[in-house]
């Protein structure tokens, strides 16, 4: 099946399953906003929490923080948001359509390195365990006329944006026919900036409002709280500041249903420390959160690093992790190496002086600051991506049959366990409800009796439960029930009183925290 067909079946089955819904859908929906349902609240909560306590917990040097939404309109000013937080856009004048720019010369760069990996494919699968692949794409002249294609194309194109250079990213994007996907032309506008903040106006009357601005970053909530932190929790450089929380940007172009949206939440860690070490914490930073994301189990070969081909204003190196989507690798998370740059905009802007006095050097300096962020909705789109799989399986009489199942991480899954009583009657579900009752304090659990054990089984699977617990007429003779596993469908008999140890040492996060 192809990858964009599994994309659309993902698509849907986050509605039809209550994890994500299109925002204000009875009135026809909101572009590029989403509602998330019980059980896609329940996986983002689960996945804020690894990031929390894998930050907060597991470093005696990093603390949390929750900065307001609405800030001094001053603060964009200094960050360099008002000037420079910016889109090139461009438009397609028969489709009516508006893009960007940069994405639409990233998105024919990958079609060519997509060419590249379809040739190693097709030779892996001629040469089986002989295929030598660095040699191959060494000496194979067709995909070494497309990497010519690529790093050339790569080498105008970050010319182009590093010097802001409008004129030049629309030459690309004709120079390479690259043509609107909807209406097949080349018959583009001018690449102009286009401003990605919402702004708003705060005050009682109209002559006494105040134009402010909807965060477009959670960051610089840390950097204005910078002193304060650092006086109240007395910290002590290298140390760090995690914030969970939403932001807003008014996107050319959002798309891929969750990936990009005007309304999102992201998990950021500002990390301070002495300048001139900034680049070897910069190297830690990334290795660490690599090895993060590698431990949730969906196979390293699906991540990599991408060096930012433009440098952000602020950063002297960055770099994102990307994880292999169906629509090819993406970011999920940026690693910034930020300088300076914020706290001494903020202390020339404010007049306040955000240093920290070394006592080991016996002198004050302004810190450098290693940042790593991450979409907590690209993070949820990128696990439901890995989990999501159709199997097809073999019944006893030759004939076959299909489950969808999300093979969600056990410790990230939004409900633990599914308990069933085999039948409606007999005591059974009176048994399966007092199990319930005694578990519900420490696993998110659900009492499911319609419709037959296999139906319901299928339902467990496709919601991503990883445990279903059932009771039969055997309950009443010993005290036990099967325990049936999401991933093997194997079961297992267990005593009703096993069932919490068994269950809390698969479904706990300590068992994935302690792999970091």
């Amino acid at each position: 099946m192809a990858q964009e067909d599994v994309f659309k079946k993902l698509v849907a089955h986050c509605k039809e399953y209550g994890y994500v819904f299109p925002s204000s859908e009875i009135y026809d929906g909101l572009s590029a906003v989403y509602d998330y349902g019980q059980y896609g609240v329940e996986l983002k909560n689960n996945i804020k929490k690894y990031w929390w306590d894998s930050m907060v917990l597991l470093n005696d040097n990093i603390v949390g923080l929750d900065s307001a939404i609405f800030m001094h309109p001053t603060i964009w000013k200094a960050s360099g948001h008002v000037d420079a937080f910016n889109d090139p856009l461009i438009d397609n004048k028969d489709s009516k359509k508006r893009y960007r720019a940069d994405v639409l010369i990233e998105d024919h760069i990958a079609k060519i390195e997509d060419k590249i990996s379809k040739e190693v494919e097709k030779a892996r699968g001629r040469f089986g365990d002989a295929f030598d692949e660095k040699k191959f794409r060494e000496t194979n002249p067709r995909v070494l006329a497309n990497q010519v294609k690529v790093d050339e194309l790569n080498t105008r194109y970050s010319k182009a944006l590093n010097a802001t250079d409008l004129a030049e990213l629309k030459q690309i994007i004709i120079d390479n026919e690259i043509v609107c996907p909807i209406s097949g032309t080349r018959n583009w506008t001018d690449v102009r900036q286009f401003n990605l903040m919402f702004s708003t106006e705060v005050g009682s009357t109209s002559e006494g409002t105040n134009k402010i601005y909807l965060r477009p970053e959670t960051a610089q909530g840390i950097f204005v709280n910078f002193l304060n932190v650092l006086k109240t929790g007395r910290m002590k450089i290298p140390f760090g500041i995690a914030q969970i929380g939403k932001a807003f940007r008014n996107e050319i172009v959002a798309r891929q249903f969750i990936f990009r949206m005007r309304e999102f939440e992201q998990m950021e860690m500002q990390f301070f420390v002495q300048p001139g070490t900034e680049l070897d914490w910069f190297a830690k930073w990334k290795e660490t959160r690599m090895k993060w994301h590698q431990a949730l189990g969906f196979g390293s070969e699906n991540y990599r690093f991408h060096d930012h081909t433009k440098l952000a204003h602020y950063a002297n190196a960055a770099t994102d992790i990307e994880y292999k989507f169906p629509f090819g690798f993406k970011e999920v998370e940026g690693i910034h190496s930020r300088t300076d740059y914020d706290l001494k905009q903020h202390q020339q802007y404010s007049g306040k002086k955000m240093q920290y006095f070394d006592p080991e050097k016996g002198e004050s300096y302004i810190p450098y600051d290693i940042e790593t962020s991450i979409g907590v909705d690209r993070m949820f789109l990128q696990v439901l991506s890995a989990a999501y799989m159709e199997e097809e399986l073999k019944k006893e009489d030759g004939s076959s049959d299909t489950r969808v199942v999300l093979r969600l991480p056990s410790f990230l899954a939004p409900v633990k366990l599914a308990v069933m009583p085999l039948i409606k009657k007999d005591g059974l579900p009176e048994i399966a409800e007092k199990i319930v009752h005694d578990l519900k304090f420490d696993f998110n659990c659900q009492y499911d009796d319609k419709d037959s054990i296999g139906r319901r089984y299928r339902r467990q699977d496709a919601i991503g439960t990883p445990y279903c617990i059932t009771i039969d007429h055997q309950t009443l003779e010993d005290q036990s029930v099967t325990i049936r596993y999401r991933d093997s469908m194997e079961q297992e008999r267990v005593g009703i009183g096993q069932l919490k140890d068994i269950i809390k040492e698969k479904v706990s996060i300590q068992s994935l925290l302690k792999k970091l």
